[in-house]
């Protein structure tokens, strides 16, 4: 057989779409990093103005007409308030306006992202000295002296997504990209939810007793772990179910092609570029990150839609496997490798 005709036979059409899909896969990452964190800019950030009488609204007015319009600043009656709606996460920081003095207060929460809580202060720093003011910051919500930039809770995140998806994706390929009936459905989601719960209580483990590097509840962060890892699982098996070997790059797509740079991680939500800013919020890095920012230093407030989101994927992850598992197969209807071999059952499984 000549060298040609070896090729032929070696290079399936299926295999060179595979191949190209990762190549897409690999430009679309180096797209989205460097896309949503090549140059990070505040933009519309919540922010509070409290002073006395008209001095509020001017200062707001003021602030609201920089150029690029990096805050959005509202009036607020008093300090408590404005420490309240911080901690609340409602607002990002608070200029407190000294009415007997220049010395103005900034009231910052580093706990949610220390690169935000630098570029607050060094903004309004530079509008007070405009003004020939003087600003001293006060940290509402400190990032741990072992959270780096406030990544941990990131990183985190990141390392139960990763378990998320590698374990789902192993069930597939060592038992089938589908269940072979609904049971067998069953049984793969009910391993999926037992290793979540191992890799949610053995990641705050590591990030909470024996690191140091988060405060916080440690059952809250180990539900949270476990709520993220089944939630990237299950929707990758529902994936796999769906489209077969090409359900794996479609959830690297999903949580680490478009989840990860969207997550606030490195910069915080308000300094993304819109596209990032807006998708964030709901996938699973981006919610379990806020999440975890929320249980270590913000007392656990404000996660309410971020744990709906996650419950949302896992709850379209279960019931779309579930379903098509319920699904007569078709002789032709098992996944095919890169090598053109069946994987549609598998050999000494889960499922």
């Amino acid at each position: 057989m000549s060298f040609a005709d070896e090729f032929k036979s070696a290079v399936t059409p299926r295999a060179a779409l595979l191949v190209i899909g990762v190549l897409a896969l690999q430009l679309l990452f180096i797209a989205s990093y460097v896309g949503a964190l090549h140059h990070p800019k505040p933009k519309d950030v919540s922010f509070a103005v409290v002073a006395p009488g008209p001095a509020a609204e001017q200062t707001a007015d003021r602030l609201k007409k920089l150029s690029g319009e990096p805050l959005d600043p509202r009036v607020l009656k008093d300090e408590a308030t404005a420490r309240r709606q911080i901690m609340n996460r409602d607002i990002d920081g608070a200029l407190l306006v000294d009415p007997k003095g220049t010395n103005d207060t900034l009231l910052v929460a580093s706990g949610g992202g220390t690169a935000l809580s630098r570029t607050l202060t060094e903004l309004v720093s530079e509008v007070d000295a405009a003004q020939k003011r003087t600003v001293k910051t006060d940290d509402v919500a400190p990032a741990s002296g072992q959270d780096f930039n406030g990544l941990s809770s990131f990183y985190l995140v990141v390392g139960w997504c990763v378990g998320g998806y590698l374990c789902a994706s192993i069930l597939a390929i060592s038992a089938g990209s589908r269940a072979a009936n609904v049971p067998r459905a069953v049984i793969r989601l009910g391993t999926m939810a037992l290793y979540s719960i191992v890799g949610g209580l053995g990641g705050a483990v590591i990030i909470g007793p024996i690191l140091g590097a988060l405060p916080g509840s440690f059952l809250g962060l180990s539900g949270l772990g476990a709520l993220v890892i089944f939630g990237v699982g299950a929707i990758t098996l529902a994936l796999q179910a769906l489209t077969g070997i090409v359900g794996i790059g479609l959830a690297v797509l999903l949580i680490v092609i478009g989840g990860n740079p969207s997550a606030g991680g490195a910069f915080p939500l308000p300094m993304l570029p819109p596209f990032w800013q807006a998708i964030g919020p709901w996938l699973p890095p981006g919610a379990g990150t806020w999440v975890a920012r929320s249980i270590a230093y913000f007392e656990g407030n404000s996660i309410t839609r971020e744990l709906l989101v996650l419950s949302a994927w896992a709850v379209v992850g279960v019931v779309v496997t579930i379903a098509l598992s319920a699904r007569r197969r078709t002789p032709h209807s098992s996944s095919i490798d890169l090598s053109g071999t069946s994987y549609g059952r598998g050999i000494g499984g889960i499922g």
